[in-house]
């Protein structure tokens, strides 16, 4: 048995060896000459740390370019569908939204320049104008009231208690569920609004006292609540993972002083997770406006360029549902970069 189990072993070492040797003189060899002619060419020479193109560019190549060489290499499959799947279509939809485009069976789609009369068209129409507004007003008070929610509920999980990973998943669900047709079907049976503030005067009230461009907002965001505070599960794990990179013993520094829990809160909890709001504040945006909303502005764009504007004195098509698209997408730009603006504006001290 001894003896079987030493010719086995000898012979797997002769395999072994027999494989390296192929390698070495007969595989490695092919390798080397591939190298040496993709970095010996007319197009690319490589002379130690130096490399030459096209005979009169020569580059130092230094550690940090070549890590920065390998790190674009690790991100040229994102860059590539990016420029694909995402920068061309931008660039293909506005192109679009300055003509006047159909499609047809036989061409594909035709396009005539028309210029910026798409974007008039727009602002003419009596249907957007008010969508607009309800959707600047919904922001307003959807995104500040969802930052809120989501700090409150991010400091209250924070604390030392029980099945805290539990909590976490509670209120992360709703982004799984608010993703799919799910929340559609929940949207269509009412089941994303509060009944109790249905049922109340409240909107009534709200609707014969304030103008249509206030009361449709306020009214949109009571009808629709609990749809809204599904949003703030992202800004909960944000906030919560900000408040966990705080030191413990600063709370307890500042205690020791005499600081209050409001206090504590104010001068160190909301200055430490003062940059996550940014970022929470840019996902809540961004979200929001994605949710195509029946008879929304989305929804609307879509009709025209499948159906045809319902507004027929203006032109619908391909050109027209992107110029509604673009005035959406630099409208939510704006909404971003104004609560950016208003974030990071410091207080000025008092003399």
């Amino acid at each position: 048995m001894k003896k079987l189990l030493k010719n086995i072993a000898q012979a797997y070492r002769k395999v072994i060896t027999s494989l390296k040797d192929f390698y070495t003189y007969k595989v490695s060899t092919v390798f080397d000459k591939i190298t040496h002619v993709l970095t010996h060419n007319f197009i690319i020479r490589r002379e130690g740390l130096t490399l030459t193109l096209f005979s009169f560019l020569k580059i130092n190549v230094t550690r940090k370019r070549r890590e920065a060489f390998y790190g674009i290499m690790f991100i040229m499959l994102w860059i590539i569908g990016f420029l694909i799947f995402t920068l061309y279509p931008m660039f293909y939809s506005l192109y679009l939204s300055f003509n006047e485009a159909y499609y047809s069976l036989e061409t594909g789609v035709e396009t005539t320049f028309i210029g910026f009369t798409n974007y008039l068209n727009v602002f003419r129409s009596q249907s957007l104008l008010p969508l607009f507004g309800t959707y600047i007003g919904k922001m307003v008070i959807a995104v500040p009231l969802i930052v809120v929610f989501s700090i409150l509920i991010a400091v209250l999980i924070n604390n030392p208690i029980k099945l805290k990973g539990v909590w976490r998943t509670i209120f992360f669900l709703p982004v799984i569920i608010s993703t799919g047709p799910v929340i559609v079907e929940l949207n269509n049976q009412n089941a994303t609004s509060i009944p109790a503030l249905e049922d109340s005067s409240v909107i009534t009230y709200i609707s014969e006292n304030l103008g249509p461009w206030l009361a449709n907002p306020i009214e949109a965001i009571l009808t629709s609540m609990l749809l809204i505070l599904w949003y703030a599960g992202i800004p909960i794990l944000i906030f919560l993972a900000g408040l966990q990179k705080i030191d413990g013993s600063i709370y307890e520094a500042a205690s020791i002083d005499g600081a209050s829990p409001w206090d504590r809160f104010w001068k160190i909890t909301l200055p430490s997770i003062k940059p996550l709001i940014s970022v929470s504040v840019i996902y809540i945006v961004v979200s929001m406006s994605l949710f195509v909303e029946p008879d929304g502005i989305l929804d609307l764009a879509r009709l025209h360029m499948l159906v045809g504007a319902p507004d027929s004195n203006f032109w619908f098509g391909y050109g027209y549902s992107a110029a509604i698209a673009w005035v959406y997408f630099l409208l939510m730009v704006v909404i971003m970069g104004i609560f950016i603006l208003v974030l990071s504006a410091r207080r000025r001290e008092r003399n």
